[in-house]
This record gives C-alpha cells, structure tokens and sequence, in this order.
C-alpha cells in the first residue's frame, strides 16, 4: 500500500485527502492518506520511509535533502490559483495583527510581542530571521517571542490579545479566511515577505522509478479534467508544476542569512 502525508497546516488535511483520492483512482493502487497522527511523527515516519510521500515545508526539504541526505525526491508543487501568485509555484508570508491593534507596518512590531509555529518553519520563522537581518536587525527585535506550534494557533493568540503579530503563511491563511469570513474584519495584514519557494511534495527513491513517475504524472496532469479540476479548487490551487532542487536554492540563502537573527524565545 502507497502511503501519503501532509506536514502542512491541519486546515490542509481535506484537501491533501482528495488528492491523495484521485491518484489512488488514477493508479488503481491501494492507497493511505496519514492525518491521524501530529505532524511530527508523520514526518519522522516519512524520514524512515514508512510514509512515501507528502507535503512538507521548503525549509525541512532543504535539510533532509543537504544534511541527512534522506532518500527523497521532488515531486511537484502546487500552483495558487489567486492572482498574487502570478502562475508560479510561490508562496507568501502576510504579517498580521489584530484589526484594533495600533500596528501598520513591520517597524511598528519592534518590541512587541510576537509569535511564530515551530522553529522549522520557512514562512513562520526562517523568513521572518532573513528579514530581519536584511534590515540589520537581532532576533533581539521583539519584545517577547513565543512558539505557538501551529499557524492557526498564532492567529488564535493573536485574536485573543496573548501576542501583537505573527507571520502566517499565505496560503493557511487563505483557507482560514475562506472557512471563516468573519475572520478578514478581526484582523489586519501589514505586510507581506516573499514570494518564496512554495512548499513541496517530495517523494521516496527506494520506490521504483516507474511508479514514481506515475505518481508524479498523476499529480502534474490533475487539471486536465474536471475531477482533478474540481480538487484543485477546493485547495485554491491552479495546478501542480514540476520543480527542481534548483529551485529551492532561495530558501538555502535566506535561511544562511536568516542565521545572524535567529529568534530567541522570551518570557
């Protein structure tokens, strides 16, 4: 049985599902889509092979790929739909505050309190570091930094006042907003990093060649018909696109960069 994960947000998970549906029909193969367990055993799983594909973020990619050379592959990216993404497999992080907060752009944050989802998280934590030290800035720049351990947890502490801002990935905060359109008058976006690479679906090398390629076929042609179409919808994706590790050479620089102002919990 081919197994298949996300490591993305939880608001993900149905999405990743319908597709994961529609490639088990194309391949007439016995599938798995893992969603009940944390994201952290799905990726430690994915690691030892036990899960073969999923969705994980462009800064975990980087590392699996360069520093414990895990037996991975790129299989494809998706491609949002909306008209910021320009057609291209990209991804944004929007820095939101709460609508009543008196914060309107990045230089109003210095010594608030802050919060970002995990320290492996390009669009959370490795882009907001570059950006500050393209600025010439520390990780000293909030006032309080906590780990929230999730994007929708973020959001979360930022309606509830525990934190001042936090950045969202794009595309999470895309399907929030989408599920709760009450949620666009509660908060306020002041500014957007990126685009960078968006995250990928990787793909295991111990299978052989000639089913990868299926699966990566299968993935690449979804918006060819009306089924795969109407899956891809649901998501706000486009289509996916072939990607290279080339590709993700952005995200190796800005973590480098990012590393002079690595954020430092504080109480």
């Amino acid at each position: 049985m081919l197994t298949f994960t996300s490591c993305q947000a939880a608001n993900a998970d149905p999405f990743c599902r319908a597709v994961v549906q529609y490639a088990a029909a194309r391949l007439s193969r016995p599938t798995r889509f893992v969603e009940d367990l944390p994201w952290q055993e799905r990726a430690r799983q994915l690691d030892r092979g036990e899960i073969q594909v999923g969705w994980i973020c462009g800064r975990p990619y980087i590392r699996k790929i360069d520093e414990q050379k895990l037996p991975l592959e790129l299989l494809a990216a998706p491609v949002m739909a909306a008209q910021r993404y320009q057609g291209r497999p990209v991804y944004f992080s929007d820095v939101v505050v709460r609508q009543d907060n008196p914060f309107y752009q990045f230089a109003d944050l210095r010594g608030a309190r802050w919060a970002y989802n995990e320290p492996d998280s390009f669009s959370g934590y490795w882009t907001v570091c570059h950006h500050l030290a393209a600025l010439g800035e520390t990780g000293a720049y909030f006032g309080r930094v906590v780990a929230s351990g999730a994007h929708q947890t973020s959001l979360q502490m930022i309606l509830t006042g525990e934190v001042d801002g936090s950045a969202i990935d794009s595309t999470v905060l895309e399907t929030e907003l989408a599920c709760q359109p009450a949620l666009a008058g509660q908060i306020r976006i002041i500014a957007t990093l990126g685009p960078s690479p968006i995250p990928p679906w990787v793909i295991s090398t111990h299978l052989e060649l000639s089913l990868r390629e299926a699966i990566r076929t299968a993935w690449l042609t979804m918006h060819q018909d009306a089924a795969g179409r109407a899956i891809l919808q649901q998501g706000g994706v486009a289509r996916f696109a072939a990607v290279t590790d080339a590709d993700y050479n952005p995200i190796r620089a800005m973590v480098a960069v990012g590393q002079q102002a690595k954020l430092n919990l504080l109480p």
